[in-house]
């Protein structure tokens, strides 16, 4: 246990000092990169995903990186029995990417379900991983650990579903936190071998690009009770609520009985939390928000909270209710997102069906 632990830290550590050579390349050259990254329409998005992907997500595209933006639909069924809700969650998120700033003249937005090569892909990198591997993975095994029944094929595979996903396009960045790091180094590895075993098309490059995780800068950001953020547990703030329902959420937050404001993550995590989503939403460093807060204990923390997201997300909600109020313009970006990834995805399964010999 102690060897996995520092085999992840030094993974970790590499990760980052890579993440930071990355965004000097993107600084000199944004052309050299094609970027990949999505979410599981499984429930409204929250401030969690503005913080910590949708912003960085806007920020990398205006810099002029090629994006696919994958709304992950067939990975909802990999833990769960229906897909009540689905439409619905598909148009919000639909919604919330564009309110953010996601330019669909610039980011190719496209849905899992409807772009059948990228599925295809599955068949062929499946031969080249084994069980043991899928079940190594981390989000494998915990899903294993936790869950009450038998896991689905799906799930076991859903590492390589996300390989499928990344190599479709071709992409060479993904922008990830660092739980996510297994999930790009078994894509590195399937791209490796099948250019070990198939060979290639053009003798000067593989068909598969190595791909390379962009850390998340914004760092991990709780849920209101303190624990991890999730739709399921009901603690987080979606981006689409009004100002009175952030205001009613935030005055439930669980802080502590010290009225002396401080940002020490490790000692006093929620506390902290709420420090951080307003430094988040000022576009200030935690411990100076901290300090300016200094003796005024929870209910001052709260307050200034309350007031920093809602005033952060004012104009997000507005374009976000505009967005919403034209489903038909919603459906046609998607639909045009899908033509376009069916295009690429169709070009890369030929070039694969090539190496494998079985362009007949």
């Amino acid at each position: 246990m102690e060897t996995e632990t520092l085999d992840q830290d030094k993974t970790l550590r590499r990760s980052e000092e890579r993440s930071k050579e990355l965004e000097a390349q993107i600084a000199k050259d944004p052309s050299a990169f094609r970027l990949l990254t999505g979410d599981r329409p499984t429930g409204r998005l929250h401030i969690g995903h503005y913080f910590g992907s949708l912003t960085n997500r806007v920020r990398l595209q205006n810099l002029g990186i090629e994006t696919f933006l994958i709304v992950a639909d067939y990975q909802v069924i990999y833990d769960r029995d229906g897909v009540d809700g689905l439409k619905d969650n598909v148009i919000n998120m639909l919604a919330d990417y564009l309110a953010a700033g996601i330019d669909p003249h610039r980011t190719v937005i496209f849905t899992h379900s409807a772009v059948t090569a990228l599925n295809q892909l599955l068949l062929p990198f499946l031969a080249l991983v084994t069980d043991a591997e899928l079940r190594r993975n981390p989000t494998v095994k915990d899903e294993l650990a936790t869950l009450n029944r038998p896991m689905s094929g799906l799930m076991l595979t859903f590492p390589v579903h996300q390989a499928a996903d990344i190599l479709f396009c071709k992409a060479n960045l993904v922008p990830v936190g660092k739980d996510q790091l297994p999930h790009i180094e078994q894509t590195r590895v399937i791209a490796r071998r099948f250019d070990e075993r198939y060979g290639r098309v053009d003798p000067s490059r593989p068909v598969f690009p190595q791909a390379d995780a962009l850390l998340s800068r914004s760092g991990t950001i709780l849920g209101l009770d303190g624990q991890k953020m999730s739709k399921s547990r009901g603690n987080t703030i979606e981006l689409g609520m009004t100002a009175d329902q952030t205001a009613k959420l935030l005055k439930r937050a669980v802080t502590d009985s010290d009225r002396r404001i401080t940002f020490d993550p490790e000692n006093r995590p929620e506390v902290s939390n709420l420090v951080n989503i307003a430094a988040l939403c000022l576009g200030r460093d935690p411990e100076g928000v901290a300090a300016e807060i200094g003796d005024g204990g929870g209910g001052g923390l709260k307050q200034l909270a309350t007031a920093a997201v809602n005033d952060h997300l004012a104009e997000h909600r507005a374009r976000r209710a505009e967005l919403v109020a034209n489903p038909d313009h919603l459906w046609q970006v998607l639909r045009d997102g899908n033509e376009r990834a069916n295009e690429v995805a169709e070009a890369t399964l030929a070039e694969v069906r090539q190496a494998m010999s079985m362009d007949y």
